[in-house]
């Protein structure tokens, strides 16, 4: 299966088991440090194997989720999953720093590490053979067991590389500072901004999408606890209610301010809208780049009680589109362009300034989600956006941030996370993330 498609893979049931067939399990499986997974003998057993059975994995099969929990995506493709997606309903996302003294050898184990195991669980079944309950009762179990009983549930996991990885104060820690894209810098400091250093940046991303909260947070514990004596948790997100829509067969979703989210996104089937705006093209230096993308996130706090206390009219116009049906106030339907010549649109809108027409014709592809972290210390809401963007080039959303600077919108946000990362193409299967890198 090819990420550009929006059709689910399904793998066969095993004869014996009716469960479907797990990936081979790695030669030289063995633990590292305390809690950590690690895979002593390379990555010739990642390909999924049509006749493995599950070994000590658990079958697994109780629908909980918001959308069909039985849709399965595979982790392996001509680029990675959870980008041109469908978008599920929660997203956990994050961030990891290298742990000190660690080499190039430990990267790389890592990312195969992470590979194996996400390749498994995005099918359904525990991070290894010996799964949750398979193994020595004497030992942890490789997989700490609260998706036992749940379905796959559209889960996705997206690996990528932020700039620190290349290089940072200690210098260029993997011998790879050389093959860093030149686009992969730290943003700049963008009008507003207000960012948490303990939530922003990191040398390492996952995003785990799907429609089973529990589902998305089972992968990050797991991936975080394969991570144990190489990579830490340096900051993680929640999210739900996704807040655009990546295939025409979903509707557009709404905001925390009750608007319409993402009407002209990049969708999945717009092969020549991704190839200009999303993926990163073969012609492109670095080489191991190809098929991939660039991941912003940026997570920006919503003053919640401000804005609820604005007149409907007014909120219309910072917006730039009706809050019912989502149309532009020049006129028409949700999906009819808007007309930015009259004055039914003001010059400072969202939707003006973020409009490719007002950008030389920027595009980017939105995955965004809701969040909500309990209340702050005034007893509002803290709450917001959790924006995800992907792009072929980071300048398309530098460019477009900063024709945002005089957003009437600015009045009721604030940017308060940040980060960027290198997302790197597809996974073949016997391989792992990363890997043309490293070669």
């Amino acid at each position: 299966m090819t990420e550009s498609s929006a059709d689910a893979v399904t793998p066969a049931p095993d004869e014996e088991t009716g469960v479907a067939a797990s990936p081979v399990e790695p030669r030289g499986l063995s633990r590292r440090g305390l809690l950590g997974l690690a895979i002593g003998g390379g990555v010739a057993g990642l390909a999924v194997g049509a006749g493995a059975g599950l070994a000590g994995g658990v079958a697994l099969g109780r629908e909980r989720a918001t959308g069909d929990a039985r849709v399965v995506y595979d982790f392996f493709g001509e680029h990675q999953a959870g980008i041109t997606t469908p978008v599920q309903e929660h997203l956990h996302f994050a961030s990891f720093d290298m742990m000190p003294r660690t080499d190039r050898d430990d990267l790389i184990s890592l990312l195969q590490d992470w590979s194996y195991a996400a390749s498994r669980i995005t099918q359904g079944l525990d991070v290894s053979a010996t799964g949750a309950v398979g193994g020595d009762a004497q030992q942890p179990p490789d997989d700490t067991g609260e998706a036992l009983g749940l379905l796959a549930a559209g889960l996705t996991i997206t690996i990528g590389f932020g700039p620190t990885l290349f290089e940072n104060e200690d210098g260029d820690r993997y011998g790879i500072a050389s093959l860093r894209p030149a686009g992969l810098e730290r943003l700049p400091a963008f009008l507003g901004d207000d960012l948490d250093p303990a939530h922003s940046q990191g040398d390492l991303c996952i995003q785990a999408c799907a429609d089973d909260p529990q589902v998305a947070v089972h992968a990050i514990r797991n991936l975080s606890r394969i991570a144990f004596g190489r990579a830490k948790l340096r900051w993680s997100q929640l999210g739900f209610g996704k807040t655009s829509r990546t295939t025409s067969g979903q509707a557009t979703p709404r905001n925390l301010f009750g608007f319409k989210d993402g009407t002209a996104n990049i969708l999945a089937d717009d092969a020549k809208a991704l190839a200009d705006h999303v993926w990163v093209p073969a012609s492109t230096e670095p080489a191991w780049m190809a098929g991939g993308s660039y991941l912003v996130a940026r997570k920006i706090a919503m003053l919640i009680e401000t804005w609820d206390r604005v007149r409907l009219a007014e909120q219309d116009t910072i917006i730039g589109r009706e809050k019912g049906s989502g149309a532009p106030l020049s006129g028409g339907d949700e999906f009819t362009a808007p007309k930015f010549g009259t004055k039914a649109i003001d010059a400072h809108s969202h939707v003006r300034l973020a409009h490719p027409e007002q950008n030389d014709g920027i595009r980017i592809l939105r995955r965004g989600f809701n969040y909500v972290d309990g209340n702050n210390a005034l007893g509002r809401l803290d709450a917001g956006l959790f924006f995800l963007s992907y792009q072929r080039d980071p300048a398309q959303f530098i460019t477009l941030q900063r024709a945002l600077s005089t957003d009437l919108m600015n009045e009721y946000i604030k940017h308060v996370g940040s980060g960027i990362w290198a997302i790197p193409g597809g996974v073949k299967p016997g391989s792992y993330v990363g890997a043309e890198l490293f070669a």
